[in-house]
């Protein structure tokens, strides 16, 4: 499991660590709010466009060959990046990068399901929990220190390192767990998943630079909404589905899944816009916000371990109830935040938000998965893991989008007082995405055990 779980802590802390490092990119590479963002939606989006394959890719190479492929382009893509100077060559890279966490990520939760017995698995998923969300703990605050004595190359050169030790455990050590059937594939289905996935994040993501009424945005919806659409369509009528759509009919997968791509949505966003929030807003240094980032990241990835263990005592129900209104409390805090905010609030706001978001988080990922058997469960893990990829982009292009909105609306004032009014806007989308995942918690069922 160790060249899986560095692969999907790299991953994670890929996703994460560069929000700090944004306002600087964007100085440097002189491009605007609207273009930068595409490091984090383009990353995302690329691992949306892969995750939906990776059950077909199971079906048809080793686990051990899947692994070593994706930590590969994994290290190509973060070295691109690390060497580039415009802005081209780093997004090039930065995508590259999203073919690794995309095959990496979604396999590391199917072996769990495989290999370990069920009176385990939620100790085993909060162990995972705890390895992932580890990654946003810590990549504010290095991400922080190296701007504060290096360039911004040198973060994608800290990815390098933990990419060989994994590249060496999966070369030494990983054994296939998958049975290769080598079923058809069904091409049209990829191109129906690539152009709707890719035309809808790019679509909201257009908006933030275009605005929401522009052609170049409506078109390319609707064009991802028709072939998602035709997409999901042709899934449920397959014999061999690229994507088992089908396990949706299982009320308490629906349930969960909804829950994990909400909670995951609330991370990103709120996660986007806080260093920024605080370099813009607040008017701190880069190395003191990710310092100030560091307490809530620690206390998400403590609690992400937390509860794996309390699903495997008490069920889903509670942790996921009594997450997301933790979550809703942490949110109303930081909206309430302003431009003369102490930072002392701002750590404490921020504390609950990551007690209440991976409270929930993996026990409704457990009870999902638990409800599929045999080969759903590797269906489950790629449809959740793709999902929250999608949603996680979506979110960081919406939050982006209502961030311009806000901003603008303050023009006239001063910029600190601008970019926190935007701020706001964005964490009016974050609570609306809480009291989506709070009225689904209340539909979720703790299994027989």
């Amino acid at each position: 499991m160790v060249s899986m779980m560095l692969g999907a802590f790299v991953g994670m802390f890929s996703e994460t660590s560069l929000n700090i490092a944004l306002p600087q990119l964007m100085a440097e590479l002189h491009v605007s709010q609207a273009s930068i963002q595409w490091l984090v939606t383009g990353y995302m989006l690329v691992i949306g466009i892969i995750l939906p394959l990776s059950s077909i890719l199971t079906k048809w190479f080793s686990t051990r060959q899947i692994i070593i492929f994706g930590l590969s382009a994994f290290t190509l893509g973060a070295i691109i990046s690390a060497i580039g100077n415009v802005f081209s060559m780093v997004l090039l890279g930065r995508m590259i990068q999203g073919i690794g966490t995309g095959l990496v990520l979604p396999l590391m939760f199917t072996v769990v399901m495989q290999i370990f017995p069920p009176q385990k698995i939620g100790a085993v998923m909060g162990m995972c929990a705890l390895v992932i969300m580890f990654a946003p703990a810590i990549g504010p605050t290095l991400t922080g220190l190296i701007l504060n004595v290096a360039s911004w190359h040198w973060i994608f050169w800290s990815f390098v390192p933990f990419l060989l030790i994994a590249l060496g455990f999966a070369i030494t050590s990983l054994e296939n767990v998958n049975e290769l059937t080598k079923p058809h594939v069904d091409f049209i289905s990829i191109i129906e998943s690539i152009v709707g996935f890719s035309a809808l994040i790019g679509g909201v993501s257009l908006a933030s630079r275009d605005g929401w009424a522009a052609i170049s945005v409506i078109a390319c919806l609707v064009i991802g909404l028709i072939a998602l659409v035709l997409y999901c369509h042709r899934q449920l009528h397959l014999e061999n589905p690229i994507l088992n759509l089908r396990i949706f009919k299982y009320q308490e997968f629906r349930t969960g899944a909804i829950i994990v791509m909400v909670d995951f949505a609330i991370i990103l966003s709120a996660m986007y816009l806080l260093p920024q929030y605080i370099q813009n807003g607040l008017l701190l240094p880069v190395a003191l916000t990710g310092i100030i980032m560091l307490p809530g990241g620690v206390i998400n990835a403590l609690v992400s371990a937390f509860a794996g263990r309390l699903y495997d005592n008490t069920g889903a129900k509670l942790p996921v109830r009594l997450g997301m209104v933790i979550a809703l409390v942490g949110v109303i805090l930081l909206i309430f935040a302003n431009d003369h905010s102490n930072i002392g609030y701002v750590i404490f706001a921020h504390i609950v938000l990551m007690i209440g978001c991976p409270l929930a988080m993996s026990p409704a990922q457990t009870s999902a998965l638990n409800a599929l058997s045999g080969r759903e469960s590797s269906d489950g893990s790629t449809i959740l893991n793709t999902m929250q990829q999608i949603i996680g982009a979506l979110a960081t292009a919406l939050a982006t989008s209502f961030l311009e909105i806000g901003r603008v609306s303050a023009a006239g004032t001063s910029h600190a007082y601008a970019f926190t009014n935007g701020v706001h806007f964005g964490l009016y989308f974050t609570f609306a995405l809480v009291i989506i995942g709070l009225i689904a918690s209340f539909q979720i069922k703790d299994q027989e055990r």
